[in-house]
């Protein structure tokens, strides 16, 4: 398998990358109109931790973590590492030792679309990583593939220098040319729903709130007594 490593590629202004990473996944991929998310099966090895950085991307082999090595090259101060495979796999592409070259580098995190391990280490050195699975499972050094190319997780295509927002629910990508209006939209999202947990707070139902009953009322749905429903 040939390939190529992509160096310098543009990258989302930092400034945006600081300002999602004040936002929830969850926010962010509603304000994109419920797009970018990566898939329930991209899950933390931590808890707690919310980060979010630009893409350096990996696509190797199965079983072959060589690129990885040649990545760790194009990462720097802000980055995300992101990692897929051609095929799918669940061995443990990634442990402590990469963590240790990548937080010396400044690199915020992984996403792995394979598998990870060394978790304890990792949490205990506080470089937050999301993987597919957690596999003591090693791997070779054999195969080439490549680094800062167009990639894809569950669907989603990841470009380097996009935006990647990763905390407990999953993880996010918001592509470069989008992070000012996705930073935009999640700020009046946000807004919208601290009015909402306001409103809340003081007793109001959602019913009442979003419009809702007209919407039950349109679908059809009736309100019984018991005693009316059970005759």
């Amino acid at each position: 398998m040939s390939g190529v490593i992509v160096t310098d590629p543009p990258k989302a202004e930092l400034r945006y990358v600081e300002a999602l990473a004040g936002f929830g996944v969850a926010t962010v991929s509603e304000a994109m109109g419920r797009t970018g998310l990566l898939g329930p099966g991209i899950r933390p090895v931590q808890q707690g931790v919310r980060v979010a950085g630009t893409a350096v991307t990996v696509l190797g082999r199965p079983g072959d973590n060589l690129m990885i090595h040649a990545a760790v090259e194009q990462c720097g101060p802000g980055d995300l590492l992101v990692v897929t495979t051609t095929s799918p796999s669940s061995d443990g592409m990634f442990g402590e030792l990469f963590a240790t070259a990548l937080q010396r580098r400044g690199v915020r995190g992984l996403v792995s679309n394979a598998g990870v391990r060394d978790t304890r280490e990792l949490r205990d050195m506080d470089f937050p990583a999301w993987s597919r699975a957690v596999s003591a499972q090693g791997t070779v050094k054999a195969t080439g593939g490549s680094v800062n190319v167009p990639v894809a997780i569950d669907g989603q295509v990841i470009n380097p220098g996009d935006v990647i927002l990763a905390d407990d629910d999953g993880v996010v990508v918001v592509p470069r040319e989008r992070a000012r209006a996705t930073v935009e939209a999640s700020t009046a999202r946000e807004e919208k729903e601290a009015a909402s947990r306001a409103a809340f707070l003081e007793g109001q139902l959602g019913l009442d709130r979003y419009g809702l009953r007209e919407t039950l009322a349109r679908l059809g749905v009736t309100y019984r007594t018991y005693e009316e429903y059970t005759r």
